[in-house]
């Protein structure tokens, strides 16, 4: 399975971005994971194919997961941005037993006026 990722740009703080990520076959969990410079990647949000969803503390309220089965893609609504969620973020794909990861191409979210 690939994963195209795509929407991550420049924001100034408060503002919002819209990320995307197509895979080329079904997924059970789709996510997204974020490395900001000199820090480890850490989960950002994830979710089911049956819609159950999971955030990181850090994003909850702000930033709202979801996917479309039907092409295979998950969106990553992210809104009142901060300086802090400046990093790479990672479009993550894992199948049901937990015991394969798909990853796609990184894309920078920069947050800064």
């Amino acid at each position: 399975v690939q994963l195209q990722a795509s929407g991550g740009g420049l924001v100034q703080p408060g503002g919002s971005l819209r990320l995307s990520c197509a895979a080329s076959g079904r997924i059970y969990r789709m996510g997204w994971y974020r490395q900001a410079p000199g820090k480890e990647r850490e989960l950002v949000a994830t979710i089911t194919s049956g819609g159950s969803s999971n955030y990181a503390d850090s994003v909850k309220g702000r930033f709202t997961i979801s996917r479309d089965n039907a092409v295979n893609t998950v969106y990553l609504q992210m809104n009142s941005l901060k300086p802090e969620d400046t990093a790479v973020y990672y479009c993550n794909g894992r199948n049901l037993l937990g015991n394969l990861d798909y990853w796609g191409q990184g894309t920078l979210v920069t947050v800064s006026s």
